[in-house]
């Protein structure tokens, strides 16, 4: 945004190259939130044969003094900005117009054409600055309510401080009032600031008079300083908060880390290390700053305390709760491997029998919803076959059973009695089935 500086550049441009010019031609931009008050054809035939006898600022506004009223004013707003063809106003985001470049500008709100063939023009992209044609531009709002120019007309420190003494609201939004001081605006109240050591929310009404002299002294030399290198910001001091200051970058000047905060309603760079609150106020930060330790201490327990616990690392290998209840593959499958196991040390007689009757039915049972059908006709066929074994070989088997001295005829019976068996089995595969009784 144009601050003082800035159309100081442009007013002094102006003054250097146009006044004493008679104005030949002029073209109004049919824009009327810019163009204010007066229809483009109004304005035109207004300037047409005029002649520049002088230009004029106060503040962040600009006129032309003509040698008869009305006069054109100029609010300069966002990003309102003269232009002079051939001429370089000032390098502060903006550069001469080049002989390749569009002119005049699609932006353009007023272009002038002056009788000696050279062109200025006021533009605007943003479309926030202000166009009008007045009898007389002091006399009238915008320019009647300005307070004392930061340039033409500073302040004595005496002054300062009784002014100072009746605001309660913060110094940065004090120094933004262009109707408590005029021309200064948001990158120039950091500046000064900054260079006054001032926390840019301290109360006006608490800086004691050596602060008001230090800060008047601070607004004198960065308005100065920026107005003599016409606001080309590459000539400003290096040490200067502006070249850190945009964008709101994480950034430090003169190594010390720059800050943003709201202030005045505005984004505002400060340094913390240097710019410190001061009275009631520093208290009332303190506490607000432990309040807040307090509470940020109380949610990290608590975020800590709704964590789930860690899983316990036992020797290289992890565990947790969920590892714990649910049953592994593994184990699983080592118990059907353990109940298998168990199968073969049986004697496998009645394993051998059953498998065989079942190969030998032609009718398998029907299987059951619940699979206990197939199972229990199993069992019925295998029984029978069993009890007849086991009535044939019983005495064979319980003699087996005999004492140690016997052990060579036991082993000779057992021989035979698997031999008897092995032969019913085979005959009774040969045998027919018997039919089922309804």
């Amino acid at each position: 945004m144009p601050e003082l500086p800035e159309v100081e550049a442009a007013r002094r441009a102006l003054e250097d190259h146009c006044v004493g010019k008679k104005i030949r031609r002029s073209t109004v931009a049919d824009d009327s939130k810019v163009i204010d008050g007066v229809s483009p054809k109004d304005f035109e035939a207004a300037l047409v044969g005029k002649t520049i006898v002088a230009a004029h600022r106060k503040g962040k506004n600009m006129w032309l003094q003509l040698d008869s009223p009305p006069f054109p004013s100029f609010q300069f707003g966002m990003a309102g900005a003269v232009y002079i063809k051939g001429v370089a106003v000032t390098k502060y985001k903006r550069s001469a117009v080049k002989e390749t470049d569009e002119w005049p500008s699609k932006y353009s709100k007023l272009f002038v054409e002056l009788d000696d063939g050279l062109e200025f023009s006021f533009t605007d992209k943003r479309r926030f600055a202000k166009v009008r044609l007045l009898d007389n531009p002091v006399s009238v709002p915008p320019i009647s309510e300005l307070g004392p120019d930061a340039l033409k007309e500073p302040m004595t420190v005496d002054g300062l401080n009784s002014s100072l003494s009746k605001k309660k609201i913060g110094i940065k939004a004090l120094l933004l009032d262009q109707s408590f001081i005029s021309g200064i605006g948001n990158w120039m109240a950091d500046e000064v600031l900054y260079q006054a050591k001032i926390h840019p929310q301290q109360a006006a009404s608490s800086l004691s008079k050596e602060n008001c002299a230090t800060l008047l002294k601070c607004i004198n030399e960065v308005t100065n300083f920026a107005v003599e290198v016409d606001a080309d910001s590459l000539r400003f001091p290096v040490e200067w908060l502006f070249h850190f200051r945009w964008g709101k970058k994480p950034g430090k000047v003169d190594g010390k880390v720059i800050e943003f905060i709201n202030a005045g309603g505005r984004t505002t760079a400060y340094v913390p290390e240097l710019q410190k609150l001061t009275g009631n106020q520093a208290v009332k930060e303190a506490s607000n700053k432990t309040t807040a330790d307090k509470s940020h201490s109380v949610d990290q327990s608590e975020n800590e305390e709704d964590e789930p616990k860690k899983a316990k690392v036992v020797k290289g290998r992890k565990t947790s709760n969920r590892a714990a209840t649910k049953p592994s593959t593994k184990s699983k499958s080592d118990a059907n491997v353990e109940d298998s196991d168990n199968d073969d040390d049986s004697n496998g007689v009645d394993d051998v029998i059953s498998s065989k009757r079942t190969r030998g039915a032609k009718n398998p049972p029907a299987k059951s919803k619940n699979g206990e059908g197939q199972k229990s006709q199993t069992r019925r066929k295998v029984a029978p076959a069993k009890r007849k074994i086991e009535e044939s070989d019983g005495d064979d088997l319980s003699n087996s059973s005999g004492s140690s001295d016997n052990d060579n005829d036991n082993g000779k019976r057992a021989k035979a009695s698997v031999a008897a068996s092995k032969k019913k089995v085979a005959s009774s595969r040969n045998a027919k089935p018997k039919k089922k009784v309804k």
